[in-house]
């Protein structure tokens, strides 16, 4: 039995035979929550009882997945940039494709990203489900479930027979940032740091953080409104009067677009250089669904490596727009099982709809019928990897088959720790409906 499977029989065998007491304790891991900066506006983010708990080896899988992956997207990046055939195969509008082309002064394309797969842990076989790069959010999540665990009796059970190891996304982004900040040519000594967002948006809880650790860490930081940010004598300026010689840019590109007047004093330092930020506009290329699709095109695999494009080929999930240019309409309808249906460009799980399977006939046709030439990506359905879960907390309190989608956070390509979210039975994840968070640990051996 290897030791990831020895530590779940001790998860299951405590709760199978101390049921109650577990019950009790997934409500108090539920009220500790409910007080907890993933509980905002209303929304709690929730989670299942058993936390996820990986082995040395596929962590190391995942740290060269980490590497592989960015490697290609900081070419993709930087083709982006350079070519503008290249560019016309991207769907972006003539004004965010000018915020792309702004040179990039620091040692980095891609700052941060998560890479979300469908990771099946029996073959070490993965797919891409989508990729976040502007914007990556939720750290909070993995760091104050980890702490509500205290009252969860299993997992004590298991924390007295195995040695568990979390993973650290707070203070190794700081660091990464503030070296990074330091290969801008214009970096001063103490700079002073903005975490910017369209606010309405935020996570504030991951702000939160992130601010008591860049103040930790011996940096002024506070949190602002990407439109409140003003731009005067060639410097920014946040509303409490402060210089800002950094912007910690947490807006997806989306809602900076969506607010692109009300943002001009941020693009117009970003235009004349006279801030750093990470990520630059640059990453949409990669945040963007469309990206799939472009993975595949000839123009990708010409500077592809023959080993990255053999990468692409295995992982990347077969992509078109859905519309009569790209495929016809009755072969999604007829052969449901092998689609799925999402928007082009938005996050938190808004507008998608699951695989064709999910469907019956009539329904599938009418749901695809309705999207078809609307802006919508087709895409292969992947098959979801399933490990046993049970939730006391929100769900019946059975045992039930979850999926399975970790998410890899990547600070400047080195891989740093989770996002791991699953949903009960074979359903696709909507952010704060069904979606289940568990914390992540790797098991380093026995005690």
């Amino acid at each position: 039995m290897s030791l990831t499977k020895e530590v779940y029989k001790v998860y299951r065998d405590h709760i199978n035979e101390h049921r109650e007491a577990n019950r009790k304790g997934a409500l108090r891991v539920k009220d500790t929550l409910e007080h907890s900066p993933v509980n905002y506006n209303g929304v709690l983010d929730k989670t299942a009882h058993v936390p996820k708990v990986y082995d040395a080896a596929t962590i190391e899988k995942f740290q060269e997945i980490s590497a592989v992956t960015h490697r290609i997207f900081e070419k993709v990046i930087a083709q982006y940039q350079k070519d503008p055939d290249y560019r016309r195969l991207f769907p972006f509008s003539g004004e965010l494709e000018e915020l792309m082309c702004l040179p990039i002064p620091y040692a980095s394309k891609l700052p941060m990203a998560r890479f979300d797969l469908f990771y099946n842990e029996e073959t070490g076989d993965f797919k891409f489900c989508e990729i976040n790069t502007d914007g990556t959010a939720a750290m909070i999540r993995d760091l104050e479930m980890r702490k509500a665990l205290v009252h969860n009796p299993a997992h004590q059970a298991v924390l007295r027979q195995f040695d568990l190891e979390p993973f650290e996304l707070f203070d190794s982004w700081v660091k990464t940032f503030l070296e990074l900040y330091k290969t801008y040519p214009k970096h001063v000594e103490h700079p002073n740091i903005a975490i910017a967002d369209i606010l309405d948006n935020a996570t504030l809880g991951d702000f939160e953080e992130y601010m008591r650790r860049f103040q930790a860490a011996g940096v002024d930081c506070e949190i602002c409104d990407l439109r409140d940010l003003e731009y005067r004598d060639g410097a920014l300026w946040s509303p409490s009067g402060n210089k800002v010689d950094a912007v910690y840019r947490r807006a997806v590109t989306a809602d900076v677009m969506e607010h692109y007047d009300a943002c001009a004093g941020f693009l117009e330092a970003a235009r004349n250089d006279d801030v750093f930020f990470a990520g630059a506009f640059a990453t949409q290329a990669i945040h963007n669904k469309w990206l799939f699709y472009v993975l595949h095109r000839p123009e990708s695999k010409a500077f592809l490596t023959p080993e990255e494009t053999a990468f692409v080929e295995a992982h990347i999930p077969l992509t078109v727009e859905f519309s009569q240019e790209y495929i016809a309409l009755e072969e999604v309808q007829k052969n449901k099982d092998r689609y799925m249906l999402k928007p082009m460009d938005a996050y938190a799980s808004k507008g998608i709809y699951a695989a064709g399977r999910e469907y019956s006939p009539e329904e599938w046709g009418k749901v695809s019928a309705d999207l078809y030439d609307k802006g919508y990506l087709c895409q292969e359905y992947c098959e979801q990897y399933m490990t046993d879960n049970i939730d006391f907390a929100w769900g019946d309190g059975e045992w039930h088959p979850f999926i399975n989608m970790p998410g890899l956070y990547t600070y400047n390509g080195v891989f740093a720790g989770f996002l791991f979210r699953t949903t009960c039975e074979e359903k696709i994840i909507v952010a704060h409906e069904n979606e289940r968070t568990l914390p992540v640990f790797l098991v380093k051996g026995r005690k």
